[in-house]
């Protein structure tokens, strides 16, 4: 089957070269294998590279791009433009720094977008059938489906199998609008297409997705119409946190059409999107030149016959027990065709879980995992374990420390003081249950605490870790500081007061 991608550049065209190319010849199969790979985004790759590694004989399976969403249509492309995004604000903001730009700038939008596809593609040899194949993989482009308990097809060859997981990921998925079927949208997998900027575009959805392209849109030029049904932006997040964005995204000029109801679609002349919607009491009429959705995800399991094997799925994805298993002992399942945390450092940990678990017997479990996620706006908000609101919900006190950055010298000499480093630690304990950042490197910052919570350091000695000066993950020692200092009892104080009198 040949695939090629729009626009069909000389950058797009190397780019499925590596990942999908015409000429690729599958392999005979000899003999059964130890594991079968079905999906090669970033969980299949780590499970075919990881067992073969090991010693294990592997089939890697994949019907369309190896990479998955991550190299094709999601991490890569979009941090390719966010970047872009950010340099133009930086030149636009520059005068507050005492730069000034003589003459202005533009954004080359056609320019931006032909080098991330360029970098894109440089990029796709580490995720290639040509690579793996060089692990010592069969990598097979195709279709694939289960026979029975240990057969696959593929391109019409079987594949026997001991054991074999599924990672086919997931796919955007259209969600219940009206005259959304009317109409020409977007959608992440479609959006990095584009090659001239939309003078007016519509984005339904206030998630990551929505809020980064929303910000970066905006900056590149358009006006933007960011609709989402709830109050606020990125509703699963910790609340001032999400405002701390909201700020910048309308510094950038984004309209925010939030608690947004009787959102209907509909066609316009010359190709574009009339969006009406009622936001706070007030109705909004917008013509918009796109549209793009950033809301709904559906699991990719058709046509694998699954119920030839008994593997359970819903609409959500793939059932997997805390191991990773599905009701087919023999197959598991890895990514975002079964997970709820639909990130690709999840994805590449849940595939060394089903590696230790399938060819060696582990137990190792999923629940077990700390998975930190970050939003790429800027400033970027990143997050570990629970906010206040779910540990009430789940009935777990906590103290919560904040620091604002600012007030913290490397934000005020960056100017980006509009931040926070909050971390909520189990009451009466320094044991950390979750944290929130604001701040230009939160993605970057957010590991710190990770670390310590992956391997039980409590807040305590992060506060006496010494962290260079002056930097912005210097809010995260004073944080610890915070915590030290309720130690500090009026009764211990009064103790040392005298001890230290009666030394005088």
């Amino acid at each position: 089957m040949s695939i090629h991608m729009e626009p069909n550049d000389v950058h797009n065209q190397r780019l499925v070269s590596h990942v999908h190319p015409s000429d690729w010849q599958n392999p005979a199969p000899d003999g059964p294998y130890n594991l079968v790979v079905i999906g090669a985004g970033t969980a299949g790759l780590v499970c075919a590279a990881g067992a073969a590694g090991l010693g294990a004989k592997v089939a890697l399976i994949e019907r369309h791009l190896m990479g998955g969403d991550c190299l094709n249509v999601g991490c890569v492309p979009s941090k390719g433009i966010v970047s872009a995004a950010r340099r133009a604000a930086a030149v636009r903001d520059a005068p507050e720094f005492g730069i000034q730009m003589n003459g202005g700038a533009s954004v080359d939008f056609g320019a931006t977008m032909e080098r991330m596809r360029r970098l894109r593609a440089g990029i796709a040899p580490n995720d290639s059938a040509e690579r793996f194949k060089g692990l010592g993989i069969d990598v097979y482009l195709g279709q694939a489906e289960f026979l029975d308990e240990n057969r696959v097809q593929v391109d019409g060859r079987t594949l026997t199998y001991s054991k074999a997981v599924i990672c086919t990921g997931a796919r955007a998925a259209a969600p219940p609008i009206p005259g959304l079927d009317q109409v020409e949208y977007l959608t992440n997998e479609t959006i990095f297409s584009l090659t001239e900027l939309p003078k007016r575009i519509g984005i339904i959805g206030a998630g990551p997705i929505g809020c980064e392209m929303a910000q970066t849109f905006a900056r590149f030029g358009s006006e933007v119409f960011l609709v989402e049904a709830q109050h606020g932006i990125l509703p699963k997040e910790d609340r001032e946190a999400a405002s701390m964005v909201l700020e910048s995204l309308k510094k950038d000029g984004v309209n925010l059409l939030c608690c947004g109801k009787d959102l209907t679609l509909a066609p316009a002349d010359g190709g574009k999107v009339r969006l009406r919607v009622l936001s706070h009491d007030k109705g909004y009429d917008e013509t918009v030149h796109r549209l793009l959705v950033a809301v709904g995800r559906a699991p990719n399991v058709e046509g694998l016959g699954l119920e030839k094997v008994g593997v359970e799925f819903d609409r959500k994805g793939v059932k997997v027990d805390d191991h990773l298993r599905t009701t087919n002992r023999n197959i598991f399942a890895a990514g975002d065709v079964c997970s709820p945390y639909q990130f690709t450092h999840a994805a590449d940990f849940m595939a060394r879980i089903v590696i230790q678990n399938a060819l060696f017997g582990g137990r190792a479990k999923a629940s077990a995992l700390t998975i930190p996620w970050c939003t790429y706006t800027e400033p970027e908000l990143s997050r570990v374990g629970l906010i206040e609101s779910e540990a009430q919900a789940k009935g777990i006190a906590v103290d919560t420390f904040t620091q604002d950055l600012a007030d913290v010298d490397r934000s005020i000499l960056e100017g980006e003081t509009h931040g926070m480093v909050r971390v909520h630690v189990a009451k009466g304990t320094d044991r950390i249950v979750g944290a929130t950042i604001v701040a230009g490197s939160a993605g970057d910052m957010i590991s710190e605490i990770t670390l310590a919570m992956t391997h039980n350091l409590g807040l305590k000695k992060i506060g006496s870790t010494i962290h260079p000066y002056p930097t912005q993950a210097e809010a995260i020692r004073r944080v610890g500081d915070l915590y030290n200092r309720t130690r500090l009892t009026p009764f211990a104080k009064k103790a040392m007061e005298r001890w230290l009198a009666w030394r005088r």
